[in-house]
């Protein structure tokens, strides 16, 4: 009598793991719970007021501006450069496509960079003065602990603060 309940059970279990995996997940619940994002689900949208124009940015996880962790992807177009500046926070850089350039100082000196190529990964210390340019299209992951914050070295080179027009 045992076996033949457990039969129907062991079969009913096996049914619902192949209908499970001929199902497949593409997003968790977006209340906080998980998320997938595939390529085509990513919104773009122009990049932050803190680097200069031509960037754009997508929002993966959290809110870089407040506090927790964030994922954001930034999308930069070919010889695209971002001048010298550091960060309250440790940065994380995977590079997903192109070539993210990466100096060290406070002088922007493109033959000072190190190339990192698709699938690179880097960090570096809350404070380290950099400056980084794409070669190519170039789209990079950076993720942290937020909220975060770029001072550029040079106030002229912050694109949030308006040009002097007496200014050469």
């Amino acid at each position: 009598m045992k076996t033949r309940t457990l039969i129907p059970v062991v079969a009913l279990a096996l049914a619902s793991l192949v209908l499970a995996q001929e199902t497949p997940r593409t997003s968790l619940s977006p209340h906080g719970d998980g998320a997938v994002y595939t390529p085509d689900q990513i919104k773009w949208k122009a990049g932050p007021p803190s680097l200069p124009p031509g960037a754009k940015m997508a929002v993966l996880e959290g809110d870089p501006t407040k506090e927790g962790p964030f994922t954001m992807r930034l999308s930069f177009p070919d010889g695209y450069s971002i001048p010298p500046h550091l960060h309250p926070g440790v940065e994380h850089v995977t590079v997903i496509s192109g070539t993210f350039n990466l100096g060290m100082g406070d002088k922007f000196d493109k033959s000072a960079t190190q190339a990192m190529p698709a699938g690179a990964f880097g960090y570096w210390p809350a404070g380290m003065k950099h400056f980084a340019w794409a070669n190519g299209q170039t789209v990079v992951q950076v993720h942290g602990i937020g909220p975060w914050g770029i001072q550029y070295l040079n106030p002229a080179d912050d694109p949030r603060k308006p040009k002097d027009p007496s200014a050469k």
